[in-house]
């Protein structure tokens, strides 16, 4: 029964996920199309301000959600609390990205390793993601809310709905309204909107029983919830940590080639880490009411189901990549460059071989989230995603170069996994045992 349960939690959100992915796989496309190799350093190297956007939304959204479901299944009476209180800091908090869109993108470009073209080139796109911030971060509180309300498919078609829109519009306004780069932007940018207003079908619905209360924002039950919102925050920001340490080691390196190809590897390994996320995201709301109930045998059968699904989207993912991997980057190699392709061909699989450890660590670190550890949830996120990746991204680029580079990935997630492991030995008599 819980298995079943689990799969229709799970399937829509990693359909939801995939469609996310799939823009912006889209927008890599059309502006490699458009503007060539420069267009995808563009940007590549707007993606860690994506990477921040999305990771500061998630953190708020999924896990003032996370901690909405876990008050509910105890009977507490202000669980509905965490919804006003995820929507008005999230308004606070966007107003101070909005001001660096509106003031301050070249210096922000420039910042992030580009060169006069680069800026020239993306300024105006970095400039129109920054003042539509509100709806990027508000978007991840409306979806998990809806997801968590027990209304999975309609969070589902809320995200693959923006995602058929960004697809669509990138290309109108790219091609035939001749925007080029900065309609990439705006159809982007408008797409978390179409996404919120599917929403409102469940929140406008008589199935709602999320309540918008007028109250002050609460930092208390801000921290509360970002605790249970750190696999979140990391599974969106490792993303742009990674692309932002890789670039600039890159542009040493390789130069704008470099760049170009991760520009590649990263947008096709954000499908990856897409799915991941969703069997993470999509188990939580089950798991964090089984939990609530106190059922640990229950809490056992979802971990471990969760844990099959994601392995075995793990091994299809690698042997899709490394059968497949040279036609993928031919795809976006519009110019046929033999540098940029050599790179890329070589780093997909290098690179795309770590999630059959990542799939484990974030379903694992997810897991921790949603049954309210979030202690050893937070270790083994920023381990993955954050320390971890840069310090052997350094390291290994030391000893082999662009080689190195691709390497770190692989690295960073063994590593995560041998602390992972060391923590649940760790862990006290009576908790869930791996097996």
């Amino acid at each position: 029964m819980l298995e079943k349960q689990l799969k229709k939690y799970i399937i829509p959100n990693v359909l939801a996920m995939v469609g996310t992915s799939c823009y912006v796989l889209a927008d890599t496309f059309f502006i490699s199309v458009a503007e060539g190799a420069d267009g995808i350093t563009a940007l590549n190297l707007v993606l860690p301000v994506y990477g921040i956007l999305f990771a500061i939304g998630s953190m708020i959204g999924v896990g003032s959600a996370t901690r909405y479901t876990l008050e509910k299944a105890m009977g507490r009476k202000d669980a509905d609390d965490y919804f006003s209180n995820a929507i008005l800091w999230t308004v606070l908090i966007s107003l101070l990205f909005i001001a660096a869109g509106i003031f301050w993108p070249e210096n922000i470009l420039r910042l992030l390793g580009a060169d006069d073209a680069i800026v020239k080139l993306g300024s105006t796109y970095l400039q129109i993601v920054l003042c539509f911030t509100p709806f990027f971060m508000l978007n991840y509180t409306f979806t998990a809310f809806v997801r968590n309300d027990g209304a999975p498919n309609i969070a589902m078609a809320a995200t693959l709905g923006s995602g058929i829109f960004n697809i669509l519009f990138d290309y109108i306004f790219m091609f035939p309204l001749k925007m080029g780069i900065t309609g990439a932007a705006l159809a982007t940018a408008i797409s978390p909107i179409v996404s919120m207003g599917i929403c409102c079908i469940h929140y406008l619905s008589s199935k709602n029983t999320i309540r918008f209360r007028k109250k002050r924002p609460s930092g208390k039950k801000l921290v509360s919830a970002c605790i249970l919102g750190v696999v979140a925050f990391v599974g969106e920001i490792s993303s742009g940590m990674t692309t932002l340490v890789f670039n600039f080691i890159l542009l040493e390196l390789a130069g704008n080639t470099g760049v170009a190809a991760y520009g590649v590897i990263a947008n096709l390994a954000l499908v990856g880490t897409a799915l991941f996320n969703g069997v993470s995201q999509g188990m939580q709301p089950l798991a964090s009411r089984v939990h609530g109930k106190s059922d640990r045998e229950g809490e056992n059968k979802i971990y471990k189901h969760s844990l099959q699904i994601a392995a075995g989207i793990a091994i299809v993912l690698v042997l899709v990549v490394l059968l497949f991997g040279d036609s993928f980057v031919r795809i976006f190699n519009q110019e046929n460059s033999d540098a940029l392709a050599s790179y890329a061909e070589q780093g997909l699989r290098i690179y795309f071989l770590g999630f059959l450890v990542a799939s484990f660590n974030i379903v694992r670190a997810g897991f921790y989230s949603a049954t309210g550890r979030g202690k050893e949830s937070s270790i083994l996120s920023l381990s993955r995603g954050i320390i971890g990746i840069v310090v052997f991204a350094y390291l290994l680029s030391r000893i082999w170069g662009v080689t190195g580079v691709w390497l770190a990935f692989p690295a960073a997630e063994v590593f995560t996994w041998l602390l992972g492991t060391v923590c649940m030995r760790k862990r006290a008599t009576g908790e869930i045992k791996e097996e």
